[in-house]
């Protein structure tokens, strides 16, 4: 359903179970997919890709022109998994030739004034509290969780699986399944209320707690960390990925815990 106070243009691919709310503006070359429901002064700029059961708030763009200087106009896109919530005034811009489109995964939820810029990749099931602003071209896991007005710097690349205080000034990448906190932001420990949540069983929680204690417990540098927890731990799907995103890492990743007598144990 298709209120008569919205603009919608022609071309645009809007299923028959969506609903659009009035004062919505639809440019061409965006597809809505079924059971989305559309806001009241929402706008849906052309490449906008959105698919089933989305809720889109008042006043959320999506698929703006990128803050980007080096944008010239090519043709890029916003993709929007299923089951996502924007909520009020959240901005979405497009991609760039960099990478050719935004991404957000199914079941994510950006809460209100949230801003996520060029060639971002967002996983399934990730939270952005209200205020966060991403920067161009960031990768976030899925569940990852980050707390309200974190800014997280271009390029940067956050695990699966993490939490991240609110207020935070994100530079360097975080690794999957921690707390990061502090400023500057620090590993603060395992993000094991979200690993029980989701059914990690607690031999798994303590092998991630054993992998951190060699990066950032025991005194070694990266190389000598990563070589020591391939070497002397078994292999298996949360080694294997804390390994692969360490090694893999362009900016570093966060540094570990103060020396604060007064913090108390991290892991």
């Amino acid at each position: 359903m298709i209120h008569p106070l919205s603009s919608v243009h022609p071309d645009a691919h809007i299923a028959e179970t969506a609903e659009i709310g009035p004062f919505v503006t639809i440019d061409q070359d965006v597809v809505i997919g079924d059971g989305c429901w559309v806001g009241p002064h929402a706008t849906i700029m052309n490449g906008s890709r959105i698919g089933k059961n989305c809720k889109i708030f008042p006043g959320s763009v999506i698929s703006a022109v990128p803050q980007d200087l080096k944008y010239r106009g090519e043709e890029t896109t916003v993709e929007i998994g299923d089951n996502t919530v924007i909520r009020e005034c959240v901005t979405i811009n497009k991609g760039t030739s960099s990478f050719g489109k935004t991404v957000i995964g199914n079941n994510c939820l950006l809460m209100a004034y949230s801003h996520v810029a060029h060639d971002c990749r967002l996983g399934n099931n990730v939270i952005l509290v209200n205020y966060v602003g991403l920067a161009g071209e960031i990768e976030i896991g899925d569940f990852a969780y980050l707390g309200g007005m974190c800014g997280v710097h271009q390029f940067v690349k956050i695990g699966s699986h993490t939490m991240i205080q609110g207020g935070s000034m994100v530079g360097k990448d975080v690794p999957p399944f921690v707390l990061a906190g502090r400023d500057p932001l620090r590993f603060e420990g395992i993000n094991v209320v979200g690993l029980r949540r989701r059914g990690f069983t607690e031999a798994i929680i303590e092998e991630i707690h054993e992998i951190y204690r060699f990066i950032y417990q025991r005194g070694l540098n990266t190389t000598q960390a990563l070589e020591k927890i391939e070497n002397e731990l078994e292999g298996n799907g949360e080694r294997d990925m804390i390994v692969a995103f360490v090694r893999n890492s362009q900016r570093g990743i966060i540094k570990g815990p103060f020396n604060d007598p007064d913090a108390g144990p991290v892991l």
